[in-house]
């Protein structure tokens, strides 16, 4: 399987020349355009990540990714993460199957429970049943991406039994990943379906997920499934050297982490243990071209990665420095990664 390097972005709110947070209409503006500039520059994905907080612009993925399927020629379309514990596994199918459409063909997408769970209460949804939520919506999607007479029957809704869901896709199959953090439980329930994952690295080394990799690798075995493709998703940065980068990435990495931390309890983030997560075992890949490739071509090769995306907007960092870094990422970091792994 030969590598894909991609983009994933939340729609994170930066803020404006006079210091106040950007309006979100203008920050899924300036996403559009970010993802335009991975489309022109040949990036293979790009993916916008599901959220129903303040801190983010986008809660309905579908319809940004929609917009950029009629702005983009080839580069491939999907989400971050689609929250399918609050989301009812047919719309999803009808809404990706419509950007499958759209894009002629370009459209994914990644499943998860997400990381927050602002979408639970919004949506009327018992967190007790957090756990069951999540498996039987994945048994749902996995029997209607068939694209097949669905027979299905569960205990979170009434029972489904249809002969088929439109619209379907031209060629039969939308690719569906799950997004896993460091569970073995999430990667064996995605090897079950067959399902592709994408690993969340946003704390310490790859090599620690080095062994989740190896057992989906197995568990798919196991079970008799053809090999699946894994990618990678981690924050990063690329600047013109180290040193630039550091400057202008840090101060919005540590305030966002700091924010985050409050909400959580988490002791506040010092910039030495910010300069730690950019080291050669932490989970940011910020620098110069040649450092984040570096560090990007030993990730693939410790987790056997087919995809790596980098989460390129962190918290208010501007959307002129986003798209500096995305030039970068595409027109020198991934040719670095291939010639490296070469």
């Amino acid at each position: 399987m030969s590598l894909e390097l991609g983009l994933d972005t939340f729609g994170d709110i930066a803020n404006g020349p006079d210091g106040q947070p950007l309006h979100p209409a203008v920050v899924i503006r300036e996403v559009l355009a970010e993802g335009e500039l991975a489309d022109r520059l040949g990036l293979d994905f790009f993916g916008v990540g599901e959220h129903h907080r303040k801190d983010y612009a986008i809660s309905a993925p579908d319809t940004v990714l929609a917009a950029l399927a009629a702005r983009t020629e080839r580069i491939r379309l999907g989400t971050s993460v689609t929250v399918l514990s609050s989301d009812d596994p047919i719309r999803v199918f009808q809404r990706f199957s419509t950007v499958d459409a759209i894009s002629r063909g370009r459209a994914e997408i990644t499943v998860g429970r997400g990381s927050f769970i602002e979408s639970f209460p919004l949506f009327g949804l018992d967190l007790s049943e957090y756990e069951t939520l999540f498996d039987e919506k994945l048994s749902l999607l996995a029997a209607v991406v068939a694209e097949q007479p669905v027979k299905w029957q569960g205990s979170i809704r009434p029972p489904v039994e249809v002969e088929f869901v439109q619209p379907a896709t031209e060629s039969g199959h939308l690719p569906v990943w799950v997004g896993v953090g460091g569970t073995p439980q999430s990667v064996v329930r995605a090897a079950h379906y067959g399902f592709p994952v994408v690993i969340a690295i946003i704390g310490g080394s790859a090599r620690q997920f080095a062994p989740l990799a190896d057992l989906y690798r197995r568990a798919l075995e196991e079970m008799g499934k053809e090999p699946r493709p894994v990618g990678v998703h981690s924050p990063g940065y690329v600047a013109a050297t180290d040193e630039q980068a550091l400057e202008e990435f840090l101060p919005h990495q540590v305030a966002y982490m700091n924010k985050l931390g409050r909400e959580r309890r988490w002791a506040p983030m010092t910039m030495e243990q910010a300069r730690e997560q950019l080291g050669p075992e932490g989970a940011v890949y910020c620098g110069s071209p040649e450092t984040v490739a570096r560090k990007i071509a030993d990730t693939v090769q410790v987790l056997g990665a087919t995809r790596f995306q980098l989460k390129y907007s962190v918290g208010t960092l501007p959307h002129e420095l986003r798209m500096e870094s995305i030039r970068l990422y595409a027109t020198e970091v991934a040719p670095r990664v291939r010639e490296l792994l070469a």
